[in-house]
């Protein structure tokens, strides 16, 4: 197995870090108010971002999160999701690597969960 990978989630309203390293949005839409110059990304991944019709179910209901998890790790095992997930664990195994969303809770958030896959946790 290879070594750790240094992945973690947060808010891409937060100033970066110097624990930071590669900055990646992986929300599909862009953060309301937010210029481009004040995110400060090197990435975004849309693909990664979980459907439109998981995205509005879930409404960040945290008692919705591991039934929200379940699903959304059923979406990245689709073909264009799945590559995308490997180019961002190619990236960690290099950099560290923070996967930015816009909600206020990133803690339940799909940037949590791309976590827990990019680390291999076993899923909710």
């Amino acid at each position: 197995m290879a070594s750790k990978l240094h992945v973690r989630a947060g808010r891409v309203y937060d100033e970066r870090t110097e624990a930071d390293g590669l900055r990646v949005l992986v929300d599909r839409m862009w953060p309301r108010g937010l210029t481009k110059a004040a995110a400060d990304l090197d990435d975004w991944c849309k693909t990664v971002a979980p459907s439109t019709a998981l995205r509005r179910w879930y409404a960040h209901d945290p008692e919705r999160y591991d039934e929200f998890a379940r699903r959304y790790r059923l979406e990245m095992e689709e073909p264009e999701r799945a590559k995308a997930l490997s180019q961002l664990r190619e990236k960690a195994e290099r950099h560290p690597v923070t996967l930015l969303t816009a909600t206020t809770r990133p803690e339940i958030s799909e940037a949590a969960v791309l976590v827990e896959i990019l680390e291999g946790q076993p899923g909710g």
